[in-house]
């Protein structure tokens, strides 16, 4: 590493804060939609423990059951949700921007490529309501 000497200037390193990211609204999406993974592996983890609890009985179940319906975990499977439906939304904004789908030699616009990920979603989630609420 050079030292700063007469020829050789000290160089120029600003202060960042840690709170840059709130200074625009894409780099606190930037930053919330990596948070927001936090959340779905607490998601992924809560399903797991939900289909051991299955798997050990109905005692365990029950159990499992009563763990969930304390305040606390409650309060954060609601944020869960909201956090679950950010990164699915802005993962699927950001599909059009990672895949270039041409189509006759044009780019395809981003709603096109968009809309199918929703269209999926709305089905599987239409398709998860209809088999809970029928039985």
């Amino acid at each position: 590493m050079l030292h700063p000497t007469e020829y050789v200037p000290k160089s120029y390193h600003p202060r960042v804060s840690t709170y840059w990211w709130l200074g625009r609204w894409a780099y606190a999406k930037f930053i919330l939609r990596e948070i927001s993974s936090i959340f779905v592996a607490w998601v992924v983890v809560t399903t797991l423990l939900q289909v051991r609890a299955l798997k050990a009985g109905p005692a365990a179940y029950a159990q499992f059951q009563a763990w969930l319906a304390t305040p606390w975990v409650l309060v954060l499977n609601a944020i869960s949700l909201f956090f679950v439906v950010f990164h699915a939304v802005t993962w699927f904004n950001l599909a059009p921007k990672a895949m270039v789908v041409r189509m006759r030699g044009k780019r395809l616009p981003a709603a096109a490529i968009a809309a199918p990920n929703y269209a999926a979603w709305v089905v599987v989630s239409a398709t998860v309501l209809w088999i809970l609420l029928r039985g």
